[in-house]
C-alpha cells in the first residue's frame, strides 16, 4: 500500500479545498482562541513553531552532530543510550537558546550533519521493537521477525490507516494534520475506533509504510494547510521507530504532535520526548481498578502519571479527560486534581463526547455503568471540580490554571 492508495480524507469545499481556510470559516475558534494570552503563554513554544517563527525540535535534533556511526550493529543498546545521553545535554543547551533568543533560526546548524542525534534515536527505537519494550506491556516479541505484539501489530513498517486534515480538535490545533496508526496496546471496551485499535487479524508488513512514504504524508499535510502533525490511532506508541524514523526525511517544518494514552515505557520517553512540540494526552482513569476493567491496563496511574509529569517538561501539553457516566467520583476528580500540582502548565480539555460504543453497546448488560451517555449534572459537576482546582476557563472549551 503505498501513500496515494491509503484512506484519504482532504478537506475539499468550495474554498477550493483549501484546509486553513475552510477551517477559518467552520471553526473560527481556531482563530480566536489566540487571542486569550492566557492559552497563548501555555501554548507557546507550539505556536511559535506552528507559525514558521522557531525550528520543531526534530530539526533541532537533526543539526546535533555525533561521532559515532548509529546504524553500526556492533554498537550495543547500553553503548547507543550512554551516547544519547551526552547529546541530550547538548539538546537541552541549544534548545533552550532557541527558546530563548530573538532570532531561534539563527542557534541552529544550517548544514546536517553526517550522522546525528536523531539517527541515534532511529537505531534506539527499532532495538527497543525487537523485543519489543516500547510500552509498558513489554510483551517482548520479535517485531522484526515478524511476531505479533499485544498492541496487535507486527514488522516495523507503519500502519496508516488514513490521513487528512482534522476540523474537529482543540481549537488551537486545526486543521490537525492527523495520520491514524492502526493497532493499539489498550483494549477499552468502549473504543470509537475499535476497528482501528483492536483489528480482527493482525495488522503488518504489507500494506503499511516505510520511513521514506510516511514523511512524504507529513510534508503534503503541512504544505497544504495543516498546523500540526498528529500521530494519533489506535495509539502511535506501537510504530514508535518508524515515526522517528520519517523525521530524517522530514525536511518542512511542522510541530509534531503526540495524541496518546501515554502508555509507553520509559526507554521509549526518553527518546521521543526531544521530539514532541505538543503532547496531547488521553488521561481516562483515576485508579488502577478502572484502567484494568475498561482498558485492560495495569499499573496505569504510576506509568500514566510518570509519562504526563515528563512530557510536561519537554513541550506544550494539552491533556484530554472524557468524562465516563458514572465515573466522575473515581476518575474524573483525581485526574483534575493531580493534573492541576503534578502540570499546572498544562490546558485542560474536558470532553463530554463519551458515547456507548464497540463492547459497551453491543453488550450493554456486562457494562451497564458505561451503557449510557454523560448526563448534564455530570459535566456540571466535573466543570465544577475544575474551578475548585484552580482553572478558568473553559476558553473554547479549554481550561488553564492562571499564573
Amino acid at each position: 500500500m503505498r501513500p496515494n492508495t491509503l484512506k484519504v480524507r482532504e478537506v475539499r469545499t468550495i474554498l477550493g479545498g483549501d484546509p486553513a481556510r475552510y477551517a477559518e470559516l467552520i471553526r473560527p475558534d481556531s482563530i480566536r482562541v489566540w487571542r486569550d494570552e492566557g492559552l497563548r503563554e501555555r501554548l507557546s513554544w507550539y505556536y511559535r513553531v506552528m507559525r514558521n517563527s522557531a525550528p520543531a525540535k526534530f530539526i533541532i535534533v537533526k543539526r546535533i552532530r555525533t561521532d559515532i556511526d548509529p546504524s553500526d550493529k556492533e554498537l550495543g543498546l547500553g553503548e547507543l543510550l550512554r551516547v544519547h545521553s551526552k547529546l541530550k545535554d547538548e539538546f537541552n543547551r541549544v534548545w533552550r537558546d532557541v527558546r530563548e533568543s530573538p532570532k531561534p533560526w539563527k542557534e541552529i546548524p544550517s548544514v546536517k550533519p553526517k550522522h546525528t542525534f536523531l539517527d541515534v534515536k532511529v537505531a534506539i527505537a527499532y532495538r527497543l521493537a525487537s523485543p519489543c519494550q516500547l510500552c509498558e506491556r513489554r510483551c517482548g516479541v520479535k517485531r522484526d521477525s515478524g511476531e505479533v505484539g499485544a498492541c496487535r501489530v507486527r514488522g516495523l513498517k507503519a500502519c496508516v490507516d488514513t490521513y487528512f486534515h482534522h476540523v474537529g480538535e482543540e481549537a488551537p490545533l486545526v486543521p490537525s494534520g492527523t495520520i491514524f496508526y492502526a493497532g493499539c496496546n489498550f483494549r477499552c471496551v468502549f473504543c470509537q475506533n475499535w476497528n482501528i485499535s483492536q483489528p480482527a487479524t493482525p495488522v503488518g508488513e504489507e500494506g503499511c509504510l516505510d520511513a521514506k512514504e510516511l514523511a512524504t504524508i507529513q510534508e503534503w499535510l503541512r504544505v497544504s494547510g495543516a498546523k500540526n502533525v498528529n500521530h494519533v490511532g489506535g495509539d502511535p506508541t506501537p510504530h514508535l521507530p518508524a515515526i522517528i524514523d520519517s523525521l530524517r526525511y522530514l525536511e518542512v517544518n511542522v510541530p509534531q504532535l503526540w495524541n496518546s494514552n501515554m502508555y509507553l515505557s520509559e526507554l521509549s520517553m526518553e527518546i521521543l520526548e526531544d521530539l514532541i512540540d505538543i503532547w496531547l494526552p488521553d488521561v481516562k482513569y483515576g485508579n488502577d481498578e478502572c484502567a484494568v476493567k475498561y482498558s485492560g491496563a495495569p499499573n496505569y496511574i504510576e506509568v500514566v502519571e510518570r509519562n504526563v509529569a515528563r512530557a510536561a517538561k519537554h513541550g506544550d501539553m494539552i491533556v484530554r479527560h472524557l468524562v465516563l457516566p458514572n465515573h466522575v467520583r473515581c476518575c474524573t476528580e483525581p485526574i483534575i486534581k493531580w493534573l492541576a500540582k503534578a502540570a499546572p502548565n498544562a490546558v485542560l480539555n474536558i470532553m463530554d463526547q463519551y458515547h456507548p460504543d464497540y463492547l459497551v453497546e453491543s453488550h450493554p448488560e456486562k457494562w451497564g455503568g458505561l451503557a449510557r451517555h454523560v448526563s448534564r449534572d455530570e459535566m456540571s459537576e466535573a466543570f465544577r471540580i475544575a474551578r475548585d482546582a484552580g482553572y478558568v476557563g473553559p476558553v473554547e472549551d479549554l481550561w488553564y490554571l492562571p499564573p
